[in-house]
């Protein structure tokens, strides 16, 4: 027999705006979609329509057994247009928000989740210092609107991610010359659904596509490589953000989720993997020390020799996502992050994009199994949210991942709950 969490422990899916909602028509995402010179593989049209469909996938979740959401408000729909705030659309969320509630689940507000409206990157985007303003001012309105009926709020899903994409991108001349060679790459160094390569070709027409679409040459997307620069602009937007919800709303617990390899050295890579961990963790805890929590989010392993990353060792059984599949890395991730990080630690993402079910029951189990000897340990761990709750549009890499405990027939958006949903469930 199981262990099962304490009934106060946050047990549930996570979602992003984008990749579910459908028509997200004033962001930057959408935008990047139609665009000719596309990294995108199809666009996201009208996703899996949670948008509308929210009350059905909200009570299939309570139905399993879950009692918690992570959801993402878009800023986009928020605010269409520079300094202009969309009521009806913030009522929208309140709706969600008390779904979830009559349904006894905790909702889980994302404030920023990858997707950016269009009129904020034709001012530089992620780039630019005036981003720090605007964010603020985009949470003092929605949490003014939604703040007294949450209690967990993350600010900025990933802060590290422009990073990491900065990082392979780095890397990027090694892979394909690794390719080359007839050697195996490791995109697993980036947990996110891009297409690297396609990013870095056909520099020159993006860019003139950009001052047609967005007004600028090089489009500073959340998701774009990210400069020193722009990586204190992104903490200090967070700090800022930080600080609205709590002189509006006190009660709030309030964070931002990281993206985290399990960072294994082989023989000779320990100082290389020191910095990894450094950039992709350490170098933000000023940032967050003050924060109420942490989320973590994993999906593998990295493993590091002297020269850097390495992909999954031969014969490693791979995800869809040529990832490692290696549920163990959020119990080593969780203690890692655990040495030095003193607050509460909420699991935010943590899945498998795989066609077989069984298998994504496996990695469940296992996952979940190392968050209790966490919790056995006295680490703070105070919730676990498995991604995603349905199949989706996984960024650049179209619908062709499967993370979901739900299938979606797109054609009808019928949902088909998995065995893995009802699964999760039983650890309550």
């Amino acid at each position: 027999m199981k262990n099962k969490f304490s009934l106060d422990f946050l047990l549930g899916a996570a979602t992003a705006a984008h990749q579910v909602e459908g028509n997200n028509t004033n962001s930057d995402c959408w935008a990047m979609e139609q665009m000719e010179h596309t990294s995108y593989a199809e666009p996201s049209l009208d996703a899996v329509d949670h948008y509308h469909r929210y009350p059905e996938d909200i009570r299939l979740m309570a139905d399993a057994g879950l009692n918690a959401y992570r959801f993402s408000v878009e800023w986009a729909r928020i605010e269409p247009q520079e300094g202009y705030f969309d009521d009806k659309e913030a009522e929208h969320y309140l709706d969600v928000i008390r779904c979830c509630q009559a349904h006894g689940l905790e909702p889980v507000v994302t404030l920023h989740h990858f997707s950016s409206p269009k009129w904020l990157i034709g001012k530089g985007g992620w780039e630019a210092e005036s981003t720090v303003e605007d964010f603020a001012r985009y949470v003092r309105y929605i949490i003014g609107k939604l703040g007294n009926s949450l209690h967990y709020v993350c600010t900025i899903n990933e802060a590290n991610m422009g990073i990491q994409v900065a990082a392979i991108a780095r890397r990027y001349m090694q892979q394909m010359q690794a390719q080359a060679a007839g050697m195996q790459t490791c995109d697993g160094t980036v947990q996110a659904g891009f297409n690297l390569e396609k990013m870095m070709e056909g520099q020159q027409a993006t860019a003139e596509e950009n001052i047609k679409v967005f007004g600028v040459e090089k489009a500073e997307n959340f998701t774009s490589m990210r400069t020193p620069k722009g990586d204190r602009i992104v903490c200090r937007a967070h700090e800022a953000a930080r600080a609205v919800i709590k002189e509006l709303c006190p009660h709030i617990k309030t964070g931002l989720t990281l993206s985290l390899h399990d960072i294994q050295p082989l023989a000779g890579g320990e100082e290389k993997a020191q910095n990894e961990w450094a950039d992709e963790f350490t170098h933000y805890l000023p940032y967050i020390q003050n924060d109420d929590f942490l989320g973590i989010q994993n999906y593998t392993r990295s493993l590091t020799g002297p020269e850097g990353s390495l992909p999954a060792p031969d014969g490693a059984e791979l995800t869809q996502m040529n990832y490692e599949f290696y549920p163990q890395a959020l119990e080593h991730v969780i203690r890692k992050a655990a040495e030095d990080f003193k607050g509460d630690l909420i699991v935010t993402e943590n899945g498998v994009a795989t066609d077989d079910d069984k298998r994504r029951t496996a990695f469940i189990e296992q996952a979940l199994e190392g968050v209790q000897n966490c919790i056995h340990d006295a680490i703070p761990v105070k919730g676990y949210f498995y991604w995603s709750l349905m199949d989706n549009f996984e960024w650049q890499k179209g619908y062709s991942m499967t993370f979901g405990l739900i299938a979606v027939d797109r054609a009808t958006q019928t949902r088909h709950p998995k065995e893995s949903l009802s699964f999760l469930g039983t650890f309550h």
